[in-house]
């Protein structure tokens, strides 16, 4: 599999993945086959990722052009994008590329990535700094792409988005009750086994 690492929560997975056979892990900036964060004293500054942290390599990884890149990510050779996101609704559309008011230089490859690869799972935090929900009925941020998120991970569960619409709770994290959900949640969902969930 070829899985592009977004910017933010999503990168800290190249410590855990970097070492699972037929996994190579892709960077929007030019790199496939991204390892682990280097040893502090072994960084290398020309070594990074799409957040501009420094990164290591596996063996048998390449680097390419940014043009090279996005033929890959545009042409359906990315099995899976893990990105990063602001807000998520029912319907699995994904804010996460500007926040009104703050300064930005554009897009980036989200647009590209959440069209181009076959499943994109996001992973963010349940709520703001305000303690509102980021999982909306309806995103109120700009649109990065509609109903393009297949699975979502946040501190509090793991949600679905099948087919036919409905947004499933599959997963709660480890000390977290399905009414911690619920209360901290603005989309409308159902849980795939409300007896396990409880």
């Amino acid at each position: 599999m070829n899985i592009n690492l977004g910017i933010g929560l999503p990168t800290l997975l190249a410590d855990y993945a970097a070492d699972r056979q037929g996994v190579m892990l892709q960077s929007e900036n030019g790199l496939l086959g991204i390892g682990p964060y280097p040893q502090a004293g072994e960084e290398d500054a020309d070594l990074i990722n799409a957040g501009k942290e420094t990164v290591t390599a596996v063996a048998g990884a390449s680097y390419f052009d940014s043009a090279d890149s996005f033929a890959m990510i545009r042409g359906g050779h990315i099995d899976l994008a893990i990105l990063g996101g602001m807000e998520v609704s029912e319907n699995g559309d994904l804010a996460n590329w500007m926040v009104p008011g703050k300064m930005i230089k554009g897009m980036g490859g989200a647009m590209d990535l959440v069209n181009g690869a076959k499943r994109v799972v996001v992973m963010m935090e349940h709520v703001n700094r305000s303690g509102e929900s980021k999982v909306k009925r309806e995103c109120s941020l700009p649109l990065t792409g509609r109903r393009v998120v297949s699975r979502l991970i946040t501190d509090l569960a793991v949600f679905d988005f099948p087919a036919d619409g409905d947004m499933v709770l599959i997963e709660l994290q480890d000390g977290i009750t399905l009414d911690q959900v619920r209360e901290q949640t603005e989309a409308r969902f159902r849980a795939s086994d409300p007896g396990r969930a409880a």
